[in-house]
């Protein structure tokens, strides 16, 4: 009898844990697509401000990496291009426009893995500066820039 009690007991818990569980998730996946989108235009348009107010920390990196054209023009553009992607992310009509331009934007972003192993690595090719952690995080803005790509379209049109 015992036994009966205690197993119909554990399946009241599993239910109920099942339900709260069900709840969440679908809370998941109603908000993390708009928290995501957000939080990666919040992302872009602050550390593209900074470099157009000439503040950001990333100007001597961006500098050191580009050598085609003055750096005191092509910081402030790419903070602007950056402040675009953000404000893209935020209109949904205009995510294509911002997920395009952030994908022509990120393998730039990448070169001083390569050009400027000096300052991003401590021990090549592993051990990573705070210069070469600030890069390596663009791995999961570009994961999140497909998970919000992949809502573009609606669900009558896929």
């Amino acid at each position: 009898m015992t036994d009966r009690i205690e197993t119909e007991r554990l399946q009241a818990y599993k239910r109920r844990f099942d339900e709260l569980d069900m709840r969440i998730a679908s809370a998941m996946k109603q908000w993390s697509i708009p928290i995501l989108r957000v939080s990666l235009a919040v992302v872009f348009i602050w550390f593209g401000a900074l470099k157009v107010f000439e503040i950001s920390p990333a100007a001597d990196l961006v500098a050191a990496t580009v050598y085609v054209i003055s750096p005191e023009v092509f910081v402030p553009v790419l903070g602007v291009w950056e402040v675009l992607i953000g404000i893209c992310l935020l209109y949904r009509p205009l995510i294509r426009v911002g997920i395009f331009l952030l994908f022509l934007q990120l393998p730039g972003t990448f070169l001083p893995l390569v050009l400027l192993p000096e300052v991003v690595y401590t021990t090549v090719p592993y051990a990573l500066t705070v210069e070469g952690q600030y890069i390596i995080k663009n791995l999961v803005i570009i994961g999140a820039a497909l998970a919000i790509g992949s809502t573009v379209r609606s669900e009558a049109e896929q």
